[in-house]
């Protein structure tokens, strides 16, 4: 140890740039060197024996720096010494904080050493929410628009580091200028600057993505491999919008493996490693589901893999992504033999690291080819028994793959024993959450079901997922679709936990104690042999053990009162009355006065106590409408009314002194004059707070005499809790799980044969017990005869059905809850606009408009148009990218590399403008409207579509016109459901007939689901003719298309702007053709759809909503050429949207 620490000492001059000027050649006197010091505190820390000198030591040490860094006299020099010592005491964990101010300051000032060791100093001290970040943002702007690279670079690497997002719109104009810079390494941080404000705020960059593209034509490699990271969390989100790059991936892909880039980008001679693992992860992404795009990408998968042959952990990283990205993308056939080949050498491996990226590849092809686990059923037994714990997890991780209503017993027996021998918190509440899922799932029957949970809950504890006994309970209380199995399980459930709880001594988790006493208070009474008191006896038992804890306790009160209810006097329940009416638990204490009052009207007990009732609606008044008179009565005496939490906050935080957090661009403090403001206030002239975060709360309403509501979330509805009921139904959407047949289809085949030698030797016992065992785990693995490994067939479907109005009652929930939090009082429309928008544009859904004969003399040539925001090839991203088309010599500075050119989108199908005779019906020509375009065509047959915006909806006409002489038969239009988009009625439309030569048209209306900037909704036509035939299409919606006008007046636009809490400010600069705020808002008006409100000055306010009424408000303001943009609403995903679209609109103006 004190060779390593020696050696470090050593080091430091050298890497902090100091040089003792003071001491002679031979180490004579002068001042003692920065080194020195801090050398002289590491060799008296590492010289103690023990934690409490240490704490003594260092609290000496902080004590004589706090001493220095105050004193007036103390010079930069010593400063940045002391930095330096500050910044050893963080890394051993003790706190300095009392030096923050002082790296802050020695970074704004000094020479360039100085300054490094303060932005050293900011970026481990700070975090990205700290107050004092603030004062840091002047001088990185300084610095990012010096002229010396080292200040430039280190004021890149702190943006990157630790800015938030409410800072981006302060830098990143001039991060974007730095994407011209002509050094490298400049280029490459602001880049990498670029890639954090993706992660934390994607909304802010949208508008400079054809500079990533620039990035990504690059000179350096460098810059170019910082462009991956951004282009891959993009591609992850959006990858149809990529797919024009795809060549240009697979070409930088080819130039990597064949060792083209320079040699100081080589890892143990393989070239850069870690890009290739980058590129081969976008073209996984790039070619899912798309074959078109997966041939593109074989040549190079298939050179990766060859050529990835040398015996390094770098290499297996690289041909275990190449696997992952060969079964991602549509397979060829030669590819996948290749990678299964792969996989098999890694899972024979004897190295335990190969051995487990080969279960990780193996677990993540199964469902794509599981005859893989077959060839391999031998060495996955193994694994089973393998010393390593990894290894072992990793196993049960891939029989979980394979599990079907076959095998679900013994492999939940194997995971079963694994999770008693483990003690990991992790691996408990992974294992448990898979185990009641495949129980789930798969029960052959109730009494193993109700075992198998009870083992979970005694395994899993307290430790395990919340969602695992509120599902089992759920379960219980929903029950089936037959309801006398539903009682089997019921009545086994009782009498498993009543003989558990015969046992006086035995010790359960506090989870596995509440389910048993949900399950015995409701269904205790289906026990025809079973005496409540015995039961209750059992209960109050529990209720004196020291072990229980409050909560599980309340969960005994409620169950014992439930069976009360049902029992005409009992001992123990009065002996229970008196015994907790006198507890220091108040709760409990609560729980006995509410049991002996109930007891004493038995009626009323079970009218409030219900047999079988936890299914049953409970009606909540949202409104408290019942306390009107009570609140009524105390304001009309003088009483204060009532304010939130965060407006008694804010107004306490307004009479202290505070920090403004508002960016420097979005001071409203100037130029009030012209405007009639006062102080910071509000476009309405209302007072406002200074919380500049994404969820800020502001200052509520004046004091008035009645109740206020404005602004208070709605919590409870009729359904019950509103947010708990959303979070329930999401997690039930996702963890939904994916139905067996569509995991295990797979051609059976044989095992793998055994050796001549073991052919002859009979088998040992062991190896017989390991075979048998191969045979129960994976039988069932067969795709079209469903033959198992044993000879029988796989009968065993999913035993726990849950009922299918349950889950209806949910979705309808689900989807009404994103419209019902957001409907405003004020709204200008009415609440059934939507509704009566149906009635009229979609009460018959296959309304027809009128049949227009068709001849070639009325067929116009088409016109090409392009989707601006996929095609690279539009006039304006052209024109940018003419300066990154490099010169034929090379691509990263080096004249064996090939160029690449960005290659020009070329759309799959070109849309082209409608002929002369479709129009619209005559009560929607009056509304605006896109272009009638053709979606799709054939010879015989075109679809075209028109998008028509009217007040309450958008509507989407579709035609389908028939080219051909002969009638077209059973023509469906079918759309895909998407997370975006909803589709009201149905999502298909159908046409028995198309006469020759005619039109047939229909009607949806489309409402935005989830806010996005933009989506695409696809679908497809089938028609007969001869044959059946299928055409595919799809067409774009922005957020615009959703986007309407919301006419309020100044004053509502006030009180609603206190009211929302998500807000988004961005400074965008202004043309010269943008000359005023007039222009500008008249522009976003058109644009948008926006109603402006007022404007006073260089200040204005503007309104709009999104369909069907979600509002969002927007206050701009402009200064030298700058126009900033304050966006507020009640949906949290709506301002950042709204403000892309601005974005786009003051570019393209």
């Amino acid at each position: 140890m004190s060779d390593v620490v020696e050696r470090t000492l050593s080091a430091l001059p050298g890497l902090l740039g100091q040089h003792d000027p003071g001491a002679g050649p031979g180490g004579g006197p002068g001042r003692v060197s920065a080194t020195s010091r801090l050398g002289g505190l590491i060799r008296s820390i590492t010289a103690l024996s023990s934690k409490h000198e240490e704490e003594k030591l260092i609290q000496q040490e902080q004590t004589n720096l706090k001493a220095t860094v105050s004193a007036p006299t103390t010079t930069l020099r010593l400063m940045k010494e002391c930095m330096v010592r500050l910044i050893y005491c963080e890394m051993l964990g003790y706190e300095s904080s009392f030096g923050y101010i002082h790296a802050i300051k020695l970074a704004q000032q000094g020479n360039l050493l100085e300054k490094r060791v303060g932005y050293l100093a900011v970026s481990l001290f700070l975090h990205e929410n700290h107050e004092l970040l603030l004062l840091l943002v002047n001088t990185v702007v300084k610095d990012l628009q010096s002229t010396n690279l080292v200040e430039v670079c280190m004021a890149l690497t702190v943006v990157s580091q630790i800015f938030p997002r409410e800072m981006i719109p302060a830098v990143l104009p001039l991060i974007e200028d730095k994407l011209q810079h002509s050094k490298e390494i400049i280029r490459r941080k602001a880049v990498q600057a670029l890639y954090k404000f993706y992660l934390i705020a994607p909304n802010q960059v949208q508008h400079i993505h054809d500079k990533f593209r620039k990035a990504l034509c690059d000179r350096d490699v460098g810059v170019m491999a910082a462009s991956l990271h951004i282009y891959l969390q993009m591609i992850k989100k959006n990858a149809s919008g990529y797919k024009d790059l795809t060549e240009s991936f697979v070409t930088i892909l080819k130039q990597v493996v064949g060792g083209k880039l320079p040699i100081d980008f080589n890892y143990h001679s393989v070239p850069a490693p870690w890009l290739q693992i980058q590129l081969l992860r976008i073209l996984g992404l790039l070619g899912k589901d798309d074959p078109r795009t997966s041939e593109l990408m074989y040549d190079v998968l298939d050179e990766s893999l060859r050529r990835a042959e040398i015996n390094h952990n770098i290499t297996y990283a690289i041909l275990f992504e190449c696997v992952q990205t060969i079964y991602t993308i549509c397979p060829k056939s030669d590819l996948l033999e290749k990678a299964a080949k792969c996989i098999g050498k890694f899972v024979l491996s004897p190295k335990i690291n190969l051995k487990y990226l080969g279960l990780k590849a193996l677990t993540y092809v199964i469902q794509q080819d599981p005859n893989l686990a077959l060839q391999h059923q031998m060495t996955i037994i193994e694994c089973l028994d393998h010393p390593d714990p990894i290894i072992k997890r990793e196993t049960l991780e891939l029989l979980y793959r394979i599990t079907n209503g076959q095998n679900v017993t013994v492999i939940v027996q194997k995971m079963l024993d694994y999770l008693r021998q483990s003690k990991e918190e992790y691996t408990i509440i992974n294992l448990t959450g898979k185990i009641a899922e495949l129980a789930e799932k798969y029960a052959p029957d109730n009494e193993w079901f109700i075992q198998t949970m009870n083992a979970v809950f005694s395994v899993g504890g307290d430790v395990m997922h919340p969602d695992i006994p509120n599902n089992f309970l759920r379960l219980l209380a929903e029950g089936f679709d037959d309801e006398k199995e539903d009682e089997q399980l019921r009545v086994y459930a009782v009498q498993s936990y009543l003989s558990l709880l015969e046992e006086e001594d035995a010790f359960y988790p506090q989870k596995f104690l509440q389910v048993m006493s949900w399950v015995l208070g409701e269904y205790s009474y289906l026990i025809n042999d079973g005496d409540p008191e015995v039961i209750i006896t059992r209960l109050h038992r529990l209720l004196k053990q020291t072990f229980v804890t409050s909560e599980t306790k309340a969960w005994i009160m409620t169950a014992i009162t439930k069976m009360s209810s049902r029992m005409s006097c009992s001992k123990t329940v009065d002996k229970l009355i008196q015994e907790f009416s006198t507890s220091l638990d108040t709760c409990m204490r609560q729980y006995a006065f509410e049991l002996k009052h109930l007891c004493e009207n038995k009626e009323l007990m079970k009218k409030l106590l219900p047999l079988d009732a936890s299914c049953d609606e409970i009606m909540v008044d949202a409104s408290l409408s019942f306390l009107d008179g009570f609140v009524a009565e105390g304001l009309g005496s003088g009483a204060a009314p009532y304010k939130p939490h965060h407006q008694r906050q804010e107004e306490k935080l307004s009479q202290e002194k505070a920090l403004n957090f508002e960016p420097y661009g979005l001071s409203f403090t100037s130029s009030m004059s012209s405007s009639g403001f006062t102080g910071r206030q509000s476009p309405a002239g209302l007072s406002l707070g200074s919380d500049m975060s994404g969820n800020s709360a502001e200052i509520g309403q004046k004091e008035t005499n009645c109740l206020k509501l404005d602004g208070v979330r709605k919590l409870w509805g009729k359904e019950g809790y509103l947010p708990k009921k959303e979070n329930k139904t999401g997690k039930e959407d996702k963890t939904q799980p994916v139905p067996p047949d569509s995991i295990l289809m797979g051609h059976v085949v044989d095992p793998p044969l055994m050796q001549s030698e073991q052919q002859v030797v009979s088998l040992s016992e062991e190896e017989k017990e390991k075979q048998q065992l191969a045979s129960t785990l994976f039988v069932g693995l067969g795709s079209n005869s469903t033959i198992s490994l044993m000879g029988r067939a796989d009968t065993i479907t999913q035993k726990l059905k849950k009922k299918s109005k349950i889950s209806e009652t949910q979705n309808s929930e689900e989807a009404s809850s994103f419209q019902n939090t957001a409907t405003l009082p004020f709204s200008p429309l009415p609440d059934t606009a939507p509704n009566n928008n149906k009635e009229n544009f979609q009460g018959n859904e296959h309304l027809r408009l009128r049949k227009v004969s068709l001849s070639s003399s009325e067929v116009l040539e088409a016109s090409v148009s392009f989707d601006t925001s996929q095609s690279l090839t539009e006039a304006g991203l052209d024109e940018k990218l003419s300066n990154c088309r490099l010169s034929t010599s090379s691509l990263f500075a080096d004249s064996n590399i090939e160029v690449f050119q960005p290659p020009q989108n070329v759309p799959d199908i070109v849309a082209s403008k409608a002929p002369l005779s479709l129009c619209l019906p005559e009560e929607l020509a009056g509304h605006p409207h896109s272009e009638i375009v053709a979606l799709c065509s054939r010879d015989i047959l075109t679809v075209y579509s028109c998008k028509v915006w009217t007040d309450d909806c958008s509507l989407l006409v579709l035609f389908v016109a028939n080219n051909s002489t002969s009638p077209l038969k059973t023509v469906n239009l079918v759309f895909e459901s998407t997370e975006h988009f909803k589709i009201f009625e149905s999502l298909s439309c159908h046409f028995p007939v198309i006469e020759a030569q005619s039109i047939e048209s229909c009607q949806k209306c489309v409402q935005l689901e989830k806010v996005c900037t933009e989506g695409i909704l696809s679908g497809s036509i089938s028609y007969h003719l001869e044959t059946d035939t299928h055409l595919e299409f799809s067409l774009t919606f922005s957020l615009s298309d959703f986007i309407r006008p919301m006419k309020i007046t100044t004053e509502d636009f006030g009180r609603l702007w206190l009211s929302f809490s998500n807000d988004v400010k961005q400074n965008l600069k202004m043309s010269p053709s943008q000359g005023s705020l007039s222009i500008a808002l008249n522009a976003l008006k058109q644009k948008l759809k926006l109603h402006i409100v007022e404007i006073i000055g260089n200040e204005g306010i503007a309104a709009c909503r999104l369909l069907p009424s979600i509002p969002c408000l927007l206050h701009c303001r402009t200064h030298a050429r700058t126009l900033a943009l304050w966006f507020r609403s009640s949906c949290s995903a709506l301002p950042d949207s709204l403000l892309y679209q601005c974005q786009k609109v003051m570019e393209e103006s």
